[in-house]
């Protein structure tokens, strides 16, 4: 039986391009949602068996409606990892002439997007209004079904082949190292391809009454030689300056050394939780 998948829709975005290239080859239908939180809720709720969703961008950082909902909300393991690289285009109806940039009165994307690409909207449409939008998609599919408005869209090539839209500039991202990872999550088993990388991570909530205790869990996996990619702070939502810790961890869980620094974690009084201990892809340049 074919398996259902939900990712930030609709169609088009980056979040299905990165859907497709973590399940490539497998018999799994993709369901656009509105929302990162609706992606999420889908799968906790069994409507679907997997989600994707973005987690962290290589400009502007962490999507923090995914991390907070993972931790707070839901309990779903996180069970791969991709990171796309991202391409930003400006996209407008498509017309017998082109709509030259100084004529667009409003471009719409996801706050993201349009924070990739700050630098370029700045100098080109200053005189446009932004109009942010739950997803690049959504923007794009909006100008296409206005083509009498002087609109354009910031999002993926993919949206030029799905709504009859246009390139009125390509790449116009700020940084050409732009990339965003995404996360697949799900409550069942699923067949992905080998990976060179893994990747573990946890969240971790310190003993309130500890002084030190941030450096003895970092220690606990200094000594043991275990590679910390990020950490990172999100709030408990308990009280003003508390604070979990999220862990992402260069291996996958093993017998021994994980093991070993989670009870010494533990015995200083630290909560540890395991969102996930999954593999990691990395596609190539940016293009």
């Amino acid at each position: 039986m074919e398996k259902k998948l939900a990712f930030l829709g609709p169609r088009g975005t980056f979040t299905e391009e990165a859907a497709r290239s973590l399940t490539q080859g497998q018999p799994i239908s993709l369901v656009p949602y509105p929302s990162i939180i609706d992606v999420l809720n889908a799968v906790s709720n069994k409507e679907v068996a997997f989600g994707v969703v973005p987690m962290e961008n290589s400009i502007e950082g962490t999507v923090n409606s995914t991390l907070d909902w993972l931790i707070h909300e839901v309990d779903l393991p996180i069970m791969a990892e991709l990171a796309l690289p991202i391409t930003q285009n400006l996209l407008v109806a498509k017309r017998e002439q082109p709509l030259p940039l100084s004529a667009i009165t409003k471009v719409l994307s996801h706050p993201q997007a349009i924070a990739q690409s700050h630098n370029f909207l700045r100098e080109n449409l200053p005189h446009a209004q932004i109009e942010y939008v739950n997803s690049t998609a959504l923007a794009a599919k909006i100008v296409s079904e206005h083509p009498e408005e002087p609109w354009a869209a910031v999002g993926t090539r993919l949206n030029v082949e799905i709504y009859p839209l246009e390139f009125a500039r390509e790449q116009i991202q700020d940084y050409s190292n732009n990339y965003t990872r995404f996360v697949l999550v799900g409550q069942e088993p699923i067949a992905l391809q080998p990976s060179a990388r893994e990747k573990t991570t946890i969240l971790v909530t310190l003993p309130e009454d500890f002084p030190g205790a941030l450096y003895q869990v970092l220690a606990a996996f200094a000594w043991r030689k275990v590679n910390l990619s990020r950490i990172e702070s999100r709030p408990t939502k308990k009280a003003l300056g508390s604070y979990y810790f999220v862990i992402d961890i260069e291996q996958k869980m093993d017998d021994v050394l994980l093991p070993g620094a989670f009870a010494e974690i533990e015995a200083i009084g630290c909560q540890v939780r395991q969102l996930g201990t999954y593999p990691f892809y990395m596609q190539g340049a940016n293009c």
